[in-house]
């Protein structure tokens, strides 16, 4: 049987803190060229309380609140409404996502990858740093530029280097800080066809993930299998567990389960 890897041991190629700037980058790139051809007044189909609006305001938003946590540095707390400043978008909404996603990186950049910072998921164990910031913001990014391209009728699959690094990073960090899990002790194989694998532990203590899939381990109860960005637009529930993309084998009860159990996204 093949020894399980350590949770967090690197990955051959894994994305370093330039290539998680540049794919923030990038993702809010494109999602301002999406909402550029959509009607400001359409629904999110993966968010329909949301219009494309609400969307831009949205990932903005997000962008300046994490542009002021990093600036902060080490801290027990978020920033203050004052120290994040005004949020609401004025003027030019496309220059104004423009200008959000330059306080984010700027701020980044200045703070280097290395430097504590306030974060939700500090208690999961995972690093309180600006790069984890930059990690997490890679995934809000994408996955919303991808929103922005279903309202305009044009979605586009996800870049696969940045779908694999954005589900190991959802896996540890979002399912990580989740509460205990009210089921039976289990665990989920995910499989990404681009050659990546984790199994998800799930137990009254609440969820871990290991890098390795079937094979490195205990059997899992269920695998899903697809492409990296089918799985992370799975786990955002963007897209179906029984969608044509993925392949579900063993329990999908168990899979059920897992789909409706609250998520950090």
């Amino acid at each position: 049987m093949t020894t399980p890897r350590s949770p967090h041991a690197p990955r051959s190629s894994e994305p370093a803190f330039p290539d998680w700037l540049q794919m923030v980058e990038e993702r809010s790139a494109a999602l301002r060229e999406a909402v550029a051809a959509a009607d400001l007044t359409a629904r999110i189909p993966g968010c329909p309380d949301w219009t494309v609006r609400d969307l831009v305001a949205h990932v903005g938003q997000v962008q300046r609140f994490w542009a002021a946590t990093v600036a902060a540095g080490p801290a027990l707390r978020p920033p203050s409404d004052e120290a994040v400043g005004a949020t609401e978008p004025a003027g030019d909404l496309l220059a104004w996502s423009a200008a959000s996603t330059a306080l984010l990186l700027d701020a980044l950049r200045a703070a280097g990858p290395d430097t504590p910072c306030w974060t939700w998921w500090a208690e999961s164990g995972n690093p309180a740093t600006s790069g984890s910031v930059a990690r997490h913001q890679v995934q809000e990014a994408a996955v919303h530029a991808r929103d922005a391209q279903e309202a305009a009728g044009a979605p586009e699959p996800l870049p696969p280097a940045l779908a694999v690094d954005a589900v190991d990073e959802f896996l540890h960090v979002g399912f990580g800080s989740m509460d205990g899990w009210p089921h039976s002790p289990a665990r989920v194989a995910l499989v990404a066809d681009e050659g990546a694998a984790w199994t998800l532990i799930l137990d009254a203590t609440g969820a871990s993930a290991v890098r390795g899939g079937p094979g490195d381990g205990p059997e899992p109860g269920a695998t899903v299998e697809g492409p990296a960005g089918e799985l992370l637009l799975t786990l955002y529930r963007r897209a179906p567990w029984d969608g044509s993309a993925l392949r579900v084998s063993g329990d999908t009860a168990l899979v059920r389960q897992l789909v409706v159990w609250p998520t950090l996204g």
